[in-house]
C-alpha cells in the first residue's frame, strides 16, 4: 500500500493536469472572438487550403508535364518537316535527272518548232516551178517567170473543152429528163380526168337513185303516218267513251266510301278519294272526346289535392324551421353569455397576474457581480 500510493498521486496530478491543459486549450477557442465571430471550424478550414495547396501543385505538374510533351512533339515535328523536305528534294533531283537522260528535248514530239538547228536543216524557199510550196501568196513565183505557159494553156483549153463537153451532155440529159416528165405528167393527167369524169358519172347516178329511193320511201312513210294518225285518233275517242263511261259508273261520283280504304289496312284511308267520317264514326269520336274532358278533369282535380297537400306540408315545415331558428338562437345569445362572463373573469385574473409580476417578481434588478459570473469556465 505505502509503494502504490505516490503511483497513484503522481496518476491523479497527471490527470488533473491533462484536465487543465484541455480547459484551457477549449477556453482558447471558446474565448477567441475571431473564431466565435466566423462560426465555422478553421482547422478544417486550414486543411482545405493545405488540400487546395496541394491540388493547384499536383496540377501545375501535369500542366508543366503537358508542355514537355508538347514540345517533345514539337521537335518530332520538325524533324519529320526536315525529313519531308530531304525526301522532296531528293526525288525532284531524281525526276530532273530523269528527265535529263531520257525525256531530252530532241526525242518530244514539238521539238521541230523550237529547234535551234531548223534554219541549217529547212529546205531552200524553191526548188523547181513544179514546187507546190510556190502559192501566190508566198512570193516565190511572179509574172515574166512562168516557164510552163504553153502547158498550162493547153491544159487549160482542153479542161474548156472538156467541160463545154460536160455541160453540153448535161443540158441534153435535162431536156430529155424533162420531156419525159412532161410526157409522163400529160398522160397522169388524161388518165386522172377519165377517172374523174367516170367518178362524176358514177355520182351522179347514185344520187339519181338515192333520190328515187328517198322519195319512195317518204311516199311510204306518209301513208303509214296517214294510217297511224287514223288509228290513233280512233283509238282516243273509243278510250274517251270508255273514261266518260267508267267515270259515270265508278265509284268517285258515286262517292263509295270503300273506294279510299287503303291496301295497308281498313285504318289507313286514301286521302284523295276519302269523302268524309260515316255517322257511326262520328258517333265513336264525340264519344271518346268526351271520355277525355271527363279524364281531364278527373286529372286536374288529383292536381290540385295534390298541390294542397304539398302546400299543407311545406308549411308544416317552414313553421318547424321558423321553431328551430328560434331555439337555436335562444342558445346560441346564452352560450355567448357564458363566454362574456368567462372572458371577463380571465381578463380580470390576467390584470391582478400582470400587477403581481410587476411589483414583486420583477422588483429586483440584476447587478454587475450577477454579469462578471459568466464567462469564467468553458462549461
Amino acid at each position: 500500500m505505502s509503494r502504490l500510493g505516490p503511483e497513484r498521486d503522481l496518476q491523479e496530478a497527471a490527470a488533473v493536469e491533462r484536465r487543465r491543459q484541455q480547459e484551457r486549450q477549449r477556453q482558447s477557442r471558446r474565448f477567441n472572438a475571431r473564431l466565435r465571430t466566423i462560426g465555422v471550424d478553421k482547422d478544417a478550414l486550414d486543411t482545405q487550403v493545405k488540400e487546395r495547396k496541394i491540388q493547384e501543385a499536383a496540377e501545375r505538374a501535369r500542366n508543366e508535364e503537358f508542355a514537355n510533351e508538347m514540345k517533345q512533339n514539337d521537335k518530332i515535328m520538325c524533324m519529320l518537316e526536315e525529313r519531308q523536305k530531304n525526301d522532296i528534294k531528293n526525288i525532284n533531283k531524281a525526276i530532273n535527272e530523269f528527265q535529263k537522260n531520257f525525256q531530252k528535248p530532241e526525242t518530244r514530239r514539238e521539238f521541230d518548232l523550237s529547234d535551234p538547228q531548223a534554219l541549217k536543216k529547212d529546205r531552200p524557199a524553191r526548188l523547181s516551178d513544179d514546187d507546190p510550196r510556190c502559192t501566190i501568196s508566198g512570193l516565190q513565183k511572179f509574172m515574166g517567170e512562168d516557164l510552163n505557159y504553153d502547158q498550162r494553156i493547153k491544159f487549160q483549153k482542153e479542161q474548156l473543152r472538156e467541160w463545154s463537153l460536160q455541160q453540153q451532155k448535161d443540158l441534153k440529159n435535162a431536156l430529155a429528163d424533162q420531156k419525159f416528165a412532161d410526157d409522163l405528167h400529160d398522160k397522169y393527167r388524161i388518165e386522172l380526168d377519165q377517172k374523174t369524169m367516170e367518178l362524176q358519172q358514177k355520182e351522179e347516178e347514185n344520187k339519181r337513185a338515192v333520190c328515187a329511193a328517198t322519195k319512195d320511201f317518204n311516199r311510204a312513210q306518209a301513208a303509214e303516218v296517214a294510217e297511224r294518225k287514223k288509228l290513233e285518233k280512233h283509238q282516243k275517242m273509243k278510250d274517251d267513251m270508255d273514261e266518260i263511261s267508267g267515270l259515270l259508273q265508278g265509284d268517285l261520283l258515286s262517292e263509295n266510301p270503300e273506294q279510299a280504304v287503303s291496301s295497308f289496312g281498313r285504318h289507313r284511308v286514301i286521302t284523295d278519294r276519302w269523302k268524309g267520317m260515316s255517322k257511326d264514326q262520328l258517333m265513336a269520336i264525340r264519344y271518346s272526346q268526351k271520355e277525355q274532358v271527363l279524364e281531364k278533369m278527373r286529372l286536374n282535380e288529383e292536381e290540385r289535392r295534390r298541390d294542397a297537400e304539398w302546400d299543407r306540408q311545406r308549411l308544416q315545415a317552414a313553421r318547424a324551421q321558423l321553431i328551430l331558428e328560434r331555439h337555436l338562437e335562444r342558445q346560441n345569445r346564452e352560450y355567448r353569455r357564458a363566454l362574456d362572463n368567462v372572458n371577463a373573469e380571465l381578463s380580470r385574473e390576467q390584470k391582478s397576474k400582470n400587477i403581481y409580476l410587476k411589483e414583486e417578481e420583477f422588483s429586483n434588478f440584476p447587478t454587475d457581480q450577477y454579469y462578471a459570473q459568466f464567462n469564467t469556465t468553458s462549461r
